[in-house]
């Protein structure tokens, strides 16, 4: 057993991991109202061996904290660049064999009845599934039970991805708005 496992167990969290897992995708983690929430999916990721990126302003990549930020599988995003958030991280699944990359579609801890919608245009563009993850405060439960690939009905494949978060529970519930479509 990992220490991820042991720590998780210790204080009765439960995981699931029931999919396959693709060499590349976006994994869109949902709720998330704490900072409780980076570290809960730091321990899933470890737990289950799956090492996924996350995205940060590349002007925190400076030494010595950029190396803690690259090891933990920070991704520099360059906002000085004219090319979109969702083009660099397109041209980077492109080049990479491997690559698992971590999005809270919320962008926000506080309400956000809308979700930003680039994890889906990353997958999209990229040609990635996207791997719906969650943590339940409520169930003590996080995981991931659904590798999605998205369609040519984005509205359909939203009301898809929204209702999979229906009856999850954040750290702070009243932080978690699903959007209506």
């Amino acid at each position: 057993m990992n220490l991820s496992i042991w720590i998780l167990k210790l204080f009765g969290w439960k995981v699931k991991y029931t999919v396959e897992k693709p060499a590349k995708s976006v994994i869109c983690i949902a709720p998330h109202t704490s900072n409780w929430d980076f570290i809960m999916g730091k321990l899933f990721g470890w737990a289950v061996g799956l090492n996924a990126g996350f995205l940060m302003k590349k002007s925190w990549f400076v030494f010595p904290i950029g190396y803690l930020f690259k090891a933990m599988g920070g991704v520099p995003i360059d906002r000085s660049k004219r090319m979109s958030v969702t083009q660099q991280m397109t041209e980077e699944f492109g080049r990479q064999e491997k690559l698992h990359l971590a999005i809270t579609p919320e962008g926000t801890r506080k309400p956000n009845p809308e979700w930003k919608k680039g994890f889906y245009y990353i997958a999209k563009g990229a040609g990635v599934p996207i791997q719906l993850a969650y943590i339940d405060y409520s169930k003590k439960e996080m995981g991931i039970t659904e590798v999605f690939y998205p369609t040519d009905d984005e509205q359909a494949d939203f009301k898809h991805i929204f209702d999979f978060y229906r009856g999850i529970k954040g750290k702070k519930e009243e932080n978690f708005v699903i959007p209506e479509i």
